[in-house]
């Protein structure tokens, strides 16, 4: 007769030593960032913005971060991002060190991709009529471009720039007023994240695969040079892109769209999962042709498509560079890693990554640079709480271990009810009342006057 298995997943249970401990680990995180402050005074404060950003805070602006530090006034955090005299890009070096640590650099994968942040007003620094890819249509927004860090272990925004569109480049009394350096001069997207990955390259990070969409795979520069320094990478290209390739009548030249016709048949796609969404794996298509580069096939360049298996007319097309002998599977599943980004975003976000309330230009850098060190710490704090899983049982009668690891809105909820609470002190509240009624009967003035002038 067989055996009964008991397939029921083991518990495990997060306890309030553990909460205390995840908050040990933001203040031995913190003393790391001392000497990049020349006074104490706005390093103490870094730490109470950061437990307003892992806090239940409805907005992570200056009002209600200082309420949550106890603060009578919101100077203190408006000065903390415009004024004070810290290392910003400092900080941003103690980030990257810490997420390292944290997700180890084995099999690392740099994704490439920007966020919009809507904005009412024309004075923030580098806010305009673009695309926001958060509402689908081109408004009034600032746009950031940042770099995702991702292992197995998971994923963390490790570097960000902000995005000046030309008019603002050209203007000298915009720049001025919103504090931009003189030497800050226009740069493109593409440009930005070549900046970026410049830094890491200073830093001797290995890095396993960058990965990008269209707006930056269509660089060339941007290509030419993670060849020139031998980094492998997986870009998104549009379907007009020119491409080189050895067809069977002789070398040609030719959208990516028709390279299909020329040289591939139904034996030549694969079918493999690019990652696992939330209805289980995400399978499609694949076909990678070489591509001459010079005019000559070294084995280090091709063009990957990929293929809906619902719709076979939806197709995406890839430049990849790789090591020879890279294999097809190896080139999808980097392409997998693309998400994450989106993943820290949507953490971000919820985090308080578009609440700042600041126009100048070091104002967005540094608030910025604070919750991506915010994100970092629930990431770290999500690797180690899950800890090694247990072996897997041998006989069919032991127990199956199927825990669970935490995400990081289930640990910021608990350290924020446990250890860093909103307050709900009455005479706090009172004490705002005054000053939060001016700010937003101020607010409503100026909006309600800007939308009757433009009818």
């Amino acid at each position: 007769m067989k055996q009964d298995k008991n397939i029921t997943p083991t518990e495990t249970k997060t306890t309030a030593s553990d909460v205390c401990r995840w908050a040990q680990t933001l203040f031995r995180l913190h003393e790391r960032l001392a000497p990049r402050f020349a006074r104490p005074e706005p390093y103490c404060r870094v730490l109470a913005y950061l437990q307003g950003i892992l806090s239940e805070t409805s907005r992570k602006n200056g009002w209600q971060l200082a309420e949550h530090a106890g603060e009578t006034r919101p100077d203190g955090m408006q000065r903390l991002l415009s004024q004070a005299t810290w290392d910003t890009d400092g900080v941003r070096d103690d980030l990257r060190s810490y997420v390292l640590e944290v997700l180890g650099q084995e099999d690392a994968i740099v994704v490439i991709d920007e966020s919009c942040f809507p904005k009412r007003g024309k004075k923030s620094a580098g806010v305009g009529l673009q695309y926001c890819g958060t509402t689908g249509r081109v408004e009034n927004c600032q746009v950031g471009v940042f770099l995702s860090y991702a292992t197995a272990k998971g994923c963390s925004l490790i570097d960000r720039e902000l995005y000046l569109p030309f008019d603002w480049c050209e203007d000298h009394d915009r720049c001025c007023a919103a504090g931009i350096p003189e030497a800050v001069c226009f740069q493109t997207k593409p440009e930005l994240a070549l900046r970026m990955i410049e830094r890491l390259w200073h830093a001797q990070i290995p890095i396993s695969w960058v990965v990008a969409d269209t707006v930056y795979g269509g660089n060339l520069d941007l290509r030419t040079w993670l060849e020139a320094h031998g980094y492998p990478y997986v870009m998104a290209v549009a379907c007009n892109e020119p491409v080189c390739f050895q067809a069977p009548i002789g070398r040609r030249r030719e959208e990516a769209a028709l390279v299909e016709a020329f040289v591939l048949h139904d034996e030549d796609w694969q079918r493999l999962s690019m990652s696992e969404g939330t209805k289980g794996p995400r399978l499609f298509d694949w076909a990678v042709v070489p591509i001459l580069h010079r005019w000559e096939d070294d084995g280090k360049h091709w063009l990957l498509i990929r293929r809906c298996g619902d719709d076979p007319s939806q197709k995406t097309y890839y430049f990849v560079f790789a090591p020879q002998g890279t294999t097809v599977p190896e080139m999808v599943k980097a392409i997998g890693a693309r998400w994450h980004i989106e993943e820290n975003f949507e953490n971000g976000k919820d985090t308080g990554l578009d609440h700042y309330e600041v126009r100048s230009f070091i104002g967005w850098y540094r608030h910025i640079t604070l919750v991506m060190l915010a994100l970092a710490y629930l990431a770290g704090i999500c690797i180690t709480a899950h800890g090694p899983t247990s072996p897997p049982a041998t006989s069919e009668s032991a127990p199956q271990s199927g825990a669970v690891p935490l995400t990081i809105p289930e640990v910021r909820h608990l350290l924020a009810r446990l250890i860093w609470p909103t307050p709900s002190s009455t005479r706090r509240v009172l004490a705002w009342s005054w000053w939060r009624r001016c700010h937003q009967s101020r607010a409503r003035y100026c909006h309600t006057k800007r939308r009757l002038k433009v009818g």
